[in-house]
């Protein structure tokens, strides 16, 4: 077992705000849905698919994405947002991955049930379009140890959370997250990096995922620093 280190380089807290824009897309049945969802811009697919998490943090498990609930609540087509609702959004380090299994997604269930074509929403129940447009503000919480980690931890808000857990997977690209990859880089914590990566984060509320990362951190804040062992004790002998 390592002995808890001191980075040379401080993990510095960020938080993030989001600011909604209207498109002036919108979409009354499933064809139209998926040829926007096709055109629209990345930032735009982002918005219906994690600021609704970050929006509904409280819940849990957190609703589906906004093409779910729209699909499900307004056109009626359960099973379509069940299957929405089923793609593990971890899994893609993109936005363009993402983009293109919820369009197989929707395009498979059109060509099994074409008689969903002929849905519409009723005036005023259309799906609107926004874009998400990303402010991101430093927080004054820094973090040389594990142990000033655990108190910024506990200090941040649930929005740097999120900008932490869920934005650093698109930021970064490599299917991990802020904190994993401080953790492993920095602090050569690789067990305790490990672990965190392994969490999946869409499964439970922000305050829950706060809560888990406190104890994964206190847990190895709790463990016995190495002793020396026998065999390096002993003198040589001549």
């Amino acid at each position: 077992m390592a002995v808890l280190g001191k980075s040379k380089e401080a993990f510095r807290f960020f938080t993030e705000t989001h600011l909604l824009e209207l498109t002036g897309l919108k979409a009354a049945n499933l064809q139209e849905l998926l040829y926007h969802i096709k055109t629209v811009p990345p930032s735009v697919i982002y918005c219906h698919t994690h600021n609704f998490l970050q929006q509904h943090h409280y819940l849990s498990p957190e609703p589906p994405n906004d093409f779910a609930y729209w699909i499900t609540g307004i056109l009626g087509e359960e099973e379509l947002g069940e299957y929405l609702f089923s793609i593990d959004t971890i899994q893609y380090t993109t936005i363009y991955e993402l983009r293109v299994e919820i369009i197989r997604t929707i395009e498979n269930y059109m060509a099994k049930h074409p008689r969903s074509l002929q849905k519409f929403a009723t005036p005023g129940d259309e799906f609107h379009f926004f874009k998400s447009v990303s402010f991101i503000f430093q927080t004054p919480y820094t973090a040389f140890d594990l142990k000033e980690f655990h108190a910024a931890l506990q200090r941040v808000t649930l929005d740097s959370i999120y900008f932490h857990m869920f934005e650093a997977r698109l930021r970064i690209k490599q299917g991990i997250n802020d904190f994993s990859k401080w953790l492993n880089d920095s602090l050569q914590e690789e067990r305790l990096a490990n672990k965190i990566s392994s969490l999946d984060p869409y499964t439970h509320t922000l305050g829950g995922l706060r809560t888990i990362l406190i104890k994964l951190v206190e847990k190895r804040l709790s463990e016995p620093l190495e002793k020396p062992s026998d065999t390096a004790l002993a003198l040589p002998k001549s």
